[in-house]
């Protein structure tokens, strides 16, 4: 078999060893230099992604790995996500002598995304669930002298090793009623199911197994925590890239599945609305600007579920998602970005007068927080109306009013943090970290506007693309 279809993972991997080993042999100044690495792995990896754009869908590898516009988009959705995360890491590790290690385990966790975004068999899911969360748990508990840090990946790893265990649990009951581990020769199975409760329960499990990653009900707990106790550029990176693999994942395998034979969709409409309303509620009465983030991040999956939920009953339902998802990963890096280039700042307390004193981390804020709300003419505010769109078409009018009312309830929460900076003052001094996390704060901003008004052209390109099998 050609290894043409994984030369974008080959690249990640080869760029990991190359940073692991880097940092074994170089003394402590010049540990940054994992980060050029990581980020010429990321590139070359992106170039061969998208080199692979506008030929057939097809599968490869025994059926395992897709190549079709969702997996591709997807591919592309996380490297430059991932790319993002290493500029802000160089000045915030900069004093950790694990600091090379770091790019390593970040570059091998951006392999189990690209894993889940291409999976094509419940056993590469499990694959992809297993390597993002195994280096994710590291990421989370890298300051590992800063309790707030390892108590954020304890969280992450247990319950992590709990949905990690349901998720191989529910594999097991798939392959035991169907005989197979591929997601096409499910489909074709799937017409005569020989036990359709037991099948449900098998993919309630897988789902749950996925929620963990995608940080949506029931598996959303550790999203808070670790957004507020990782690393700044951790937790940027773990709010975003292993959601966007968990999203295209969820919505290959949920579309092999007749929701006339088998009832999945009442269910995952049920956990979108749970997801998005506790997320909110949840965000209310933060005070730490990044756990506040953190609770967001769980709203947003349960928009992101409504995609899922409707897919196969509307044509939008994955250009949405993965315009949605784009929206959601410039507009969240952009805030952590923001954070992390004020060095952590994250108390409310902190923002106070800031737009007078650091007048552009301001304004990249209050875009982000505009875009996560979804107000025109950002790029969240078209992925929030593309899954409005996509769900009413789809017949579930009830869940677009629930997200629309959930979309008011988050603006309260995102302002709470937005006033103060404009209409308080302070004189405390707001002190800064280097080059790189600036660029990556106003990169970040920047095509948080440019996805929004380029949404045009952007929704026609992704509305070719298809879902294998």
């Amino acid at each position: 078999m050609s290894p043409a279809p994984v030369l974008p993972e080959i690249a990640v991997l080869i760029a990991a060893a190359a940073a692991l080993l880097t940092a074994a042999f170089v003394p402590q100044r010049l540990q940054w230099l994992g980060a050029p690495l990581a980020l010429i792995g990321l590139g070359v990896a992106a170039v061969l992604a998208a080199a692979q754009l506008g030929g057939p869908p097809r599968s490869t590898f025994a059926g395992v790995w897709a190549l079709d516009g969702a997996a591709i988009w997807g591919r592309l959705l996380i490297l430059a996500g991932a790319a993002v995360c290493v500029l802000l890491a160089p000045a915030w590790f900069a004093r950790d002598r694990r600091h090379g290690e770091y790019y390593a385990m970040l570059l091998l966790s951006t392999l189990g995304a690209l894993l889940l975004a291409g999976a094509l068999d419940t056993l590469q899911l499990i694959m992809g669930v297993l390597l993002s969360s195994v280096t994710g748990y590291v990421l989370a508990a890298y300051h590992r002298d800063w309790a707030l840090s390892v108590e954020a990946g304890m969280k992450y790893f247990l319950i992590g090793a709990l949905t990690n265990a349901l998720l191989v649990i529910g594999v097991t009951l798939l392959f035991g009623l169907f005989g197979t581990t591929d997601y096409a020769a499910l489909a074709a199975g799937l017409d005569d199911a020989p036990g359709q409760a037991m099948t449900l329960l098998a993919l309630l499990l897988v789902v749950i197994g996925v929620a963990f990653k995608l940080g949506a009900v029931p598996a959303h707990a550790w999203l808070p925590d670790v957004a507020e106790g990782a690393p700044a550029p951790a937790a940027a990176f773990l709010t975003v890239v292993p959601k966007i693999g968990a999203g295209v994942a969820l919505i290959r395998l949920l579309e092999i599945f007749p929701a006339d034979v088998i009832a999945w969709r009442p269910i995952l409409a049920a956990l979108s609305v749970a997801t998005m309303t506790l997320g909110n509620l949840g965000a209310l009465g933060q005070t730490d600007v990044r756990r506040l983030i953190g609770w967001s991040s769980i709203s947003q999956s349960g928009y992101a579920l409504m995609a899922i939920t409707v897919v196969g009953l509307s044509a939008q339902a994955l250009p949405a998602l993965l315009f949605f998802l784009a929206g959601y990963a410039v507009a969240n890096l952009a805030a952590f970005a923001m954070i992390t280039w004020l060095r952590g700042r994250t108390d409310l307390a902190h923002y106070r007068g800031l737009s007078t004193r650091r007048p552009l981390a301001a304004a990249v804020l209050v875009i982000a927080f505009l875009s996560l709300v979804g107000i025109p003419p950002l790029a969240g505010f078209v992925g929030k109306l593309m899954l409005f769109v996509a769900a009413i078409d789809a017949g579930y009018a009830w869940l677009a009013v629930v997200a629309v009312i959930n979309t008011v309830i988050s603006l309260f929460y995102y302002l709470r943090v937005l006033g103060p900076m404009y209409f308080d003052d302070t004189d405390a001094p707001v002190h800064t970290l280097g080059m790189p996390a600036a660029v990556a704060m106003l990169a970040a901003g920047l095509l948080t506007v440019l996805i929004g008004v380029l949404a045009q052209p952007l929704l026609a390109t992704l509305g070719s693309a298809v879902l294998l099998p």
